[in-house]
């Protein structure tokens, strides 16, 4: 019997999309953290770059 027939092209390929949707997932919330740290820096520094 071959290695490659259905049963273990699918699980093979449920391992891989598991593991490329935790690297999305880990990207996204990273770019969220990102977006609202510079957010938060940018409504901080805000009022002192209007007095000049």
């Amino acid at each position: 019997m071959s290695r490659n027939n259905e049963k273990n092209i699918k699980k093979h390929n449920d391992k891989l999309h598991k593991a490329q949707d935790k690297v999305k997932k880990a990207k996204n919330a990273l770019k969220e953290k990102r977006a609202a740290i510079i957010k938060k820096y940018n409504s901080s520094n805000n009022p002192e770059n209007e007095s000049l």
